[in-house]
């Protein structure tokens, strides 16, 4: 995702370091990934059972072979031939206007050879459902303004774009600056 998003000179996460700070709390009521796992052969759902969550299964028919030579690299069972997709990373946040918890959308991402064939349109939809299940009051999220073809499927899915809206962010240097400031 860093390099599509022409980021990497920001990319410092470890696997060591997401495993021990992104999955060691329950699905909700923190940060929650939504794992897009695709395979040749049908998924056993007997498997996959948790107390906070049903993970979704659909059956999608895509036109094959889809090359990924990275296949290898996104493939958590070398066993058998399911590969991840794709993910969608969000969290709860709090819009005070609506007096009601939302969820906030960092990153959602389909991996190149599996764009434009529904994929993020499932990961998008999987979080919507969970929202309205839970009676969340909003999902939002930012979106680069170079990645009209994003942009143009937000809106597609009855997303509003708020070109009035800026992005804050205090990090590095900035954020130690205002630590130091007195209160």
């Amino acid at each position: 995702m860093a390099v599509f998003e022409r980021l990497t000179h920001l990319f410092v996460a470890t696997e060591a370091g997401l495993a021990s700070t992104l999955f060691n709390s329950r699905p909700f009521q923190a940060v929650t990934v939504f794992l897009l796992e695709i395979s040749r052969s049908p998924f056993s759902t007997t498997d996959a059972t948790s107390p906070d969550f049903t993970p979704f299964f659909e059956t999608h028919n895509v036109d094959l072979p889809i090359e990924d030579p990275e296949s290898q690299d996104f493939s958590p069972d070398k066993l058998n031939d399911v590969i991840v997709a794709g993910f969608v990373l969000f969290f709860p946040n709090y819009p005070s206007f609506l007096a009601k918890q939302g969820f906030y959308i960092e990153d959602i991402f389909v991996r190149e050879p599996y764009r434009r064939k529904g994929f993020g349109k499932m990961l998008l939809t999987a979080v919507a459902k969970q929202a309205v299940k839970l009676g969340v009051g909003r999902v939002e999220w930012i979106v680069i303004d170079w990645n009209v073809n994003a942009i143009n499927f937000y809106e597609q899915m009855g997303a509003t774009v708020f070109k009035e809206w800026r992005l804050c962010r205090l990090t590095g240097d900035a954020l130690q600056a205002i630590d130091k400031l007195s209160i």
